[in-house]
């Protein structure tokens, strides 16, 4: 029974063949394991894509339904609900992700080929992505107005210069903000 199955132990073809309430018991219960892990857990990628099949199905189910009807409601605020649970599930992961990425491309590069990888391939590529830009960007915000500010632009243009509005946040590189962080002009967020 299904109920009793741990989401490890079940098979692409078991989880194509879960109930609604089943599946959100298994998304449930490894978006509580990855929340409380220390360490990236292997993806569920395969019960996520059932749940969000299922979500489509349920969001169908009620836009037939009429206008104010009391279950329609309840059944809205129940997708709601779930949608919360993959989104946290999936932002915990990318957290994860973000903050040990060194750590998981090494060991991703270890792997044997038999050897399942903990990230999707999706994960794996944001993984790569952030590797490649770590160092690079930073996000801002200006605790004072700061005129001119030169920032590199993109291709053969040269140097702009643009004006930080008090209160405003920016995404740029660090080399170009750091005498205005020393200065106490703008705090890194």
């Amino acid at each position: 029974m299904m109920d009793d199955l741990d989401i490890e132990e079940a098979s692409d073809e078991e989880v194509e063949q879960m109930t609604a309430a089943e599946a959100l018991a298994m998304v449930e219960k490894a978006w509580l394991n990855e929340k409380f892990s220390p360490e990236l857990l292997p993806h569920k990628q395969d019960l996520v894509d059932v749940m969000l099949d299922q979500l489509n199905g349920m969001q169908e189910n009620i836009s037939r339904a009429k206008k104010g009807d009391l279950k329609a409601s309840i059944h809205k605020m129940e997708i709601d609900r779930i949608r919360y649970v993959l989104a946290s599930y999936l932002r915990i992961r990318l957290e994860k992700i973000e903050k040990f990425v060194h750590h998981l491309l090494e060991e991703e590069a270890e792997l044997g080929e038999d050897v399942p990888s903990r990230m999707s391939p999706e994960e794996l590529q944001h993984a790569k992505n952030c590797e490649s830009h770590k160092g690079q960007l930073r996000v801002l915000q200006v605790q004072e107005q700061v005129d001119q500010v030169m920032v590199d632009t993109a291709g053969d243009q040269g140097d702009e210069a643009i004006d930080l509005e008090k209160g405003s946040q920016h995404i740029m590189r660090y080399r170009v903000v750091a005498p205005l962080i020393n200065n106490d002009a703008v705090t890194l967020i």
